[in-house]
């Protein structure tokens, strides 16, 4: 279970983050529009680009054994790194997330039989299925970060597991689905909670503090030889 809950930490500390492809989901959820389509496109990228990275570097590592070495290192200085940096802006504040709710509808004032009057809402005009896949894919597959977190890094990290890389794996692809279920249809009530700057301190917090655990695990094997 330790690979697992290793793999779902280290997966919601990255994708956990002010980005343009969480705005987009967020404000989606928000809106109410093609929220299972947006949720899945991305839970699936993810998944594949995990896998990618686990099944890839694996091939590699089963070559050159010291190169996992190599991995735990480089993936301990870049997780302490983030946790630094995350750490400076739960510290230091400022982060913010200004979600966009739905644009105003318009109104028909009708009268009631009592004499007063009410007011109904128009129906909102949906954005089509298609530009919103479009937009989604762009901003998962077109953006460098995405490779760098799922394919090198998580991938990387994942095969100092060994034979349980897979099981760490399954839990950053665990981690981005919860994450994006979460956020697509728990928008309306999270919407509120992440525009504020003190949320996101505490958010910062959590992320430091997971991050720096997780690049002390994986070097303790190696100094303890």
């Amino acid at each position: 279970m330790l690979p697992v809950l290793a793999g779902l930490g280290l997966g919601l500390s990255l994708i956990v983050a002010i980005g343009a492809q969480n705005v987009f989901i967020l404000r989606q959820g928000i809106r109410r529009e093609h929220v299972l389509a947006v949720v899945i496109i991305c839970a699936v990228s993810d998944a594949v680009l995990i896998a990618v990275g686990v099944a890839g570097l694996g091939f590699v590592i089963s070559a050159a054994p010291w190169l996992i070495v190599v991995a735990r290192w480089a993936g301990a200085v870049f997780l302490l790194t983030y946790g630094v940096l995350a750490a400076r802006r739960a510290w230091r504040g400022g982060e913010e997330l200004h979600a966009e709710a739905p644009e105003s509808e318009g109104a028909n004032a009708t009268a009631s039989p009592d004499g007063s009057t009410r007011t109904l809402a128009r129906p909102r005009t949906r954005t089509r299925l298609a530009p919103v896949v479009m937009t989604v894919l762009a901003l998962t597959w077109l953006n460098p970060h995405v490779y760098l977190d799922t394919v090198l890094m998580l991938g990387s990290i994942a095969n100092t597991y060994g034979d349980d890389r897979w099981l760490f794996g399954g839990g950053a692809i665990a981690a981005s689905l919860l994450w994006f279920v979460g956020l697509g249809f728990g928008a309306r009530y999270l919407s509120r909670w992440l525009n504020t700057p003190r949320s996101w301190r505490v958010l910062d917090a959590l992320i430091a503090i997971i991050m720096v655990s997780i690049a002390i695990s994986l070097v303790l094997p190696v100094l303890g030889g």
